[in-house]
């Protein structure tokens, strides 16, 4: 099975990691990932103002090339994520801006493509109980906090993201891999995203009460969906430092760096080296390495 795959611009830069590992997994659990022709950024953002159409002229050529190469498109990053499938929702319902949107592309998308997470392909096409029978290496009930952040979820009624209320796909995966959830209070809160350029005193706030939330819980390692939202929770732990002198510090990892030790790639092929609070000592405890 091939599936159509937007990388996205933070892919291929700070957050490769991310993409080998997916890439890697997929062909042991039985799928590629063809990357998409020509793609291009998606914007980063939905525009705010719903007659900003020009905003919305990227990812509507994105939906329309992949339309052009199959019925599924799927993406890893939570951000790319959100604008791709808010778009492709709003083309499938305003016939009158898809309009204006093809006329001004020269293309003809009607908004039928299918947009669905890694996650979800995992989930639906893979199905969750053929990872857990291709796990060579389970997590030894490593206690693992699913973050969620708001891109997958928000705006409920667009996104259809699993259960809005209490989501457990998350769950249902690091179950899958031998890992045991850690539901926490801040599952589903916000990182501070873009806010660490301009404020980022509000997003380290945010990521001490995301992290600390979770270990309370008993989180031995928080596991993340979004590029910013790594860098957030993960890179930030000095500046939580600073401010909190009580903190101690716990490894942030891509949930397919997590499903590539459970799949048992080779740890130097997972890219931990560019995690700033190095997972390697908590994985050796734990037997995975």
């Amino acid at each position: 099975m091939n599936y159509l795959y937007f990388p996205g611009c933070t892919l291929y830069t700070k957050a490769k990691n991310f993409d080998q590992t997916a890439r890697n997994c997929s062909l042991l659990l039985g799928f590629e990932l063809i990357e998409l022709p020509n793609w291009t950024c998606c914007g980063a953002t939905f525009p705010l103002a719903t007659d900003n159409l020009m905003a919305l002229l990227p990812p509507a050529r994105i939906l329309a090339r992949a339309k052009e190469q199959g019925e599924i498109l799927t993406t890893l990053c939570a951000i790319c994520f959100n604008v791709i499938k808010r778009t492709n929702h709003l083309l499938q319902r305003d016939g009158e801006k898809r309009e204006k949107i093809n006329e001004f592309m020269e293309m003809n998308y009607l908004g039928d493509l299918k947009v669905l997470h890694y996650l979800e392909i995992l989930k639906q096409e893979i199905g969750f109980s053929t990872i857990k029978d291709k796990v060579k290496k389970p997590l030894n009930e490593l206690q693992a906090a699913p973050y969620y952040g708001c891109m997958l979820l928000r705006p409920f009624e667009e996104m259809g993201f699993d259960d809005k209320e209490r989501p457990t796909l998350f769950e249902e995966f690091l179950e899958s891999l031998g890992a045991k959830p850690v539901d926490f209070p801040y599952k589903i809160e916000c990182c501070g995203s873009f806010q660490s350029v301009g404020s980022p005193e509000v997003a380290t706030e945010c990521a001490y009460r995301i992290l600390t939330s979770a270990m309370k819980q008993g989180a031995e390692v928080v596991v993340s969906t979004c590029p910013l939202c790594t860098f957030n929770l993960d890179q930030k732990q000095s500046d939580i430092l600073k401010a909190h002198l009580d903190f101690k510090t716990i490894p942030v990892l891509y949930f397919t760096q997590l499903l590539g030790v459970a799949m048992g790639l080779d740890p130097r092929t997972l890219g931990f080296e560019q995690n700033a609070v190095d997972p390697i000592p908590l994985l050796k405890r734990k037997g995975l390495v």
